[in-house]
């Protein structure tokens, strides 16, 4: 796969920022000509007494001035809309590229990073292209046309301004690199920051309810403070830059004043040539101090840049195989979902999943308990190939799950995760969620959500962000209706009856009994009621399969799912 680069984002727009440079050029050079106008009017117009002559060169000094005018305006509005393009292509591209991300990419760039780089470095993008574009071009030739210019009319003051030029070189060059390394370290920061403010926003309520507002105030502080830190080293940095290039500059200015003052004196020099040349010194000194400000934000892009190539960059993980050489050696399997000797490690964690083994036939229900951190969802993750197994392999329709087109295998699914999502749009479009193919209807009988829908007005009505308008037993019952509404293969549901009432567990549970027969259902729960019916149960402590069989075999010949059963169940 062929690396992207940010730098590769701008390239199909280098006709309109050539458009662009050129009329910006035309812009400068009006610039540079209105210093040289002005010398002219005093020291040849002036003395000569002829006042059409002097009308004139007014004339061509205001029209001067109006051409700069508009072609640094006209540039700079050509700037805009060119960087405005290119973030929109290249934020467009990054937020693809995150959405294909497999869960253990983004357990390693962790989310607060992948939305700073999406939001905070693409701006830094687009700051540095809109200067880049407007001072690009501008300081450059200021610089170059100021030194041309004042070379023809003094070479000594103009070889005496020159003799500072080396000295704001080197300190342009030493920002860029320092400041690249500092802005990383800035951006490492507000990541950390903007996780603490993502955990604290998230769990709002639980910090209430347990009185830990102060505490998480600190955590905060600590975060801002260490972000604060690194973004006063890094501005300290850059702050000094400007009054050692002034200073630098202004003795220049200084020297020149001084002895343009000796020359003039001495009939070396005119006096407009040195206020023409002060302009242009000005002109050199603004177009110094715009390349370091270039500079600058080169080294905040820079980091950025490489912080957004390597999402985009981020190799396919999870990608279709093609049988080995000796697959046909193996045995078959006949079963619509098995796990044969499958093995799982997350990194940088201590949890391990070892040798589950496991087959459920169509139709059936797979029911699925074990203590909080048993690994119950990391099966569905398994299954679903969010992550990829360690070792082992699982077949869906006796084909392992690696064999399949992602699509094709994502459509074999529905599923109801336990901290799922509901978007703030209406209720229809939460059950259909885009696929032409769903039967929402019979969906929200079956999931028990029909009653309450038509409370709130029907299917059209309109529901807030994360379903903050609907108790927990509505969201749950909207979320399975949007699991079941596409008639899918595999229904996964994976805590997500927990907030619902027995009755209401049941009558759902009888629904799926009746309307979807043919789907395997899989289960997870801490409650033994809702997976009591199921054909296989699995129970899991810390990632071993402790006890496999239907409820009444677990009662006999499985102590901790025994314990479970007498504990919810009263048996």
């Amino acid at each position: 796969m062929q690396e992207k680069k940010v730098t590769g984002y701008i390239k199909p727009f280098i006709p309109r920022m050539c458009g662009g440079f050129a009329v910006k050029l035309i812009g400068t050079l009006f610039d540079l000509g209105i210093p040289w106008v002005l010398s002219m009017i005093v020291d040849e117009v002036l003395p000569s007494g002829d006042f059409n002559l002097a009308i004139t060169w007014g004339v061509i000094m205001v029209l001067f001035c109006i051409g700069a005018w508009i072609g640094n305006v006209t540039a700079n509005r050509m700037a805009s809309g060119v960087s405005k393009d290119i973030t929109r292509r290249l934020r467009g591209d990054t937020f693809r590229k995150i959405t294909t991300l497999s869960n253990r990419q983004v357990d390693k760039l962790t989310i607060p990073s992948l939305i700073s780089r999406m939001t905070s470095d693409t701006y830094i993008i687009h700051q540095t292209c809109s200067m880049l574009q407007r001072m690009g071009i501008r300081a450059p030739i200021m610089l170059i046309g100021g030194i041309a210019i004042t070379l023809t009319m003094d070479p000594v003051l103009t070889l005496i301004m020159m003799t500072m030029l080396p000295i704001a070189a080197v300190i342009s060059f030493k920002v860029k690199n320092k400041g690249r390394s500092l802005f990383r370290r800035v951006q490492g920061a507000s990541d950390d920051m903007l996780m603490t403010v993502r955990e604290n926003v998230t769990g709002v309520r639980v910090i209430k309810a347990l009185s830990k507002a102060e505490y998480e105030r600190k955590r905060f502080d600590k975060v801002n403070t260490e972000l604060m830190t690194k973004e006063k080293t890094a501005e300290t940095f850059m702050a000094m830059v400007n009054p050692m290039m002034g200073a630098i500059l202004n003795l220049g200015l200084v020297t020149v004043i001084a002895v343009g003052s000796w020359r003039v004196y001495n009939g070396d020099s005119e006096i407009g040539k040195i206020i023409a040349f002060m302009n242009y010194f000005t002109l050199i000194h603004q177009s110094l101090m715009a390349i370091t400000r270039i500079f600058t934000s080169i080294s905040r892009a820079s980091a950025s840049s490489g912080r957004i190539e390597e999402v985009l960059n981020s190799p396919e993980d999870l990608k279709m195989e093609m049988p080995g050489e000796n697959e046909e050696e193996k045995v078959p399997s006949t079963a619509h979902i098995e796990f044969r000797n499958v093995s799982f490690k997350y990194e940088k964690s201590n949890f391990e999943m070892n040798n589950l083994n496991f087959a459920v036939n169509r139709g059936e229900t797979l029911g699925i308990i074990g203590a909080t951190g048993s690994g119950k969802s990391t099966i569905i993750q398994l299954l679903m190939r969010f992550y990829d197994v360690t070792d082992g392999e699982i077949f869906i329709d006796g084909k392992n799950i690696k064999y399949y087109e992602e699509a094709e295998l994502k459509r074999k699914f529905g599923a109801a995760f336990q901290n799922d999502t509901i978007f703030k749009d209406t209720i229809r479009e939460n059950i259909a969620f885009g696929r032409d193919n769903a039967n929402i209807e019979l969906a929200t009988e079956i999931a028990q959500a029909k009653e309450f829908i038509e409370e709130r007005g029907g299917l059209d009505t309109e529901v807030a962000i994360k379903g903050a308008d609907l108790s927990g037993g509505q969201k749950q019952r909207l979320l399975i209706s949007r699991a079941v509404a596409a008639n899918p293969d595999i229904l996964v549901l994976d805590d997500s009856s927990s907030a619902l009432d027995y009755k209401t567990d049941s009558l759902m549970r009888e629904k799926l009994r009746n309307h979807r027969a043919d789907t395997t259902k899989v289960i997870v729960t801490q409650r033994v009621s809702s997976i009591k019916h199921a054909e296989t149960i699995i129970v899991l402590e810390n990632g071993q399969i402790i006890g496999i069989g239907n409820h009444d075999f677990l009662i006999n010949n499985c102590e901790v799912y025994r314990e479970i059963a007498d504990s919810q169940m009263k048996l």
